[in-house]
């Protein structure tokens, strides 16, 4: 903001001042997204355990297994579970440039329905993906249906893409404009352009 186009609208910003105009102009950007796009912590989630994939069902005896997988199944079998849920999606993920976005700190406790918890550990899950958010319980994960999942986690954009950059900026600059110049005619800039710009960008990150 300090030097490119909008070095004007800030030039009497403190450090502190424009850290905090950034942080809300991100904040009013992930609005218009739908989505956490800057990085973040400790995102609490639920989600309740439904559907099965078919080539997952117990009876499914001719679906190739290895060792491990077939004592697992075993495992699973053996407390009188029944189908057990394989498969979580994230909420958060990267809508755009996955290769860009990181998850950490996943961590994830079973409810089940059946009665009892479990808190689950990194060799009973595979994932997060980044562009999907998708989570996948190995093979003797007790998770029967309709089991609740809870789930928190840390993720972003680590390396925030140019565009993302660009809207920030624009909004930003739009904040900055209905504090200082509300009628548009001090700075030359037309909030109503910049706002319709920045929209523009991140209709591209909305869910779909």
């Amino acid at each position: 903001m300090q030097d490119g186009q909008f070095a004007d609208l800030v030039r009497d910003y403190s450090a502190p001042s424009l850290d905090q105009l950034m942080i809300e102009a991100t904040r009013v950007c992930e609005g218009i997204a739908g989505r956490r796009l800057a990085p973040f912590t400790g995102v609490p989630e639920t989600h309740r355990a439904t559907g099965i994939d078919p080539d997952e069902y117990t009876e499914a005896a001719n679906v190739p297994l290895d060792l491990q997988g077939t004592l697992g199944r075993s495992y699973s079998n053996a407390l009188g579970g029944g189908d057990q849920v394989r498969h979580a999606w994230l909420n958060e993920f990267a809508p755009r440039y996955p290769e860009m976005w990181t998850y950490a700190n996943l961590q994830v406790t079973l409810l089940r329905s059946y009665g009892g918890s479990q808190t689950v550990g990194s060799t009973s899950l595979i994932g997060a993906e980044p562009d999907s958010g998708h989570i996948w319980f190995t093979l003797g994960t007790f998770l029967p249906l309709g089991s609740l999942i809870r789930i928190t986690y840390d993720g972003g954009y680590t390396t925030v893409p140019a565009d993302l950059e660009r809207a920030c900026k624009l909004q930003a600059a739009v904040l900055v404009l209905g504090e200082i110049d509300p009628a548009g005619t001090q700075f030359g800039h037309d909030p109503g352009a910049l706002s319709k710009q920045a929209e523009t960008i991140l209709c591209r990150y909305q869910p779909t």
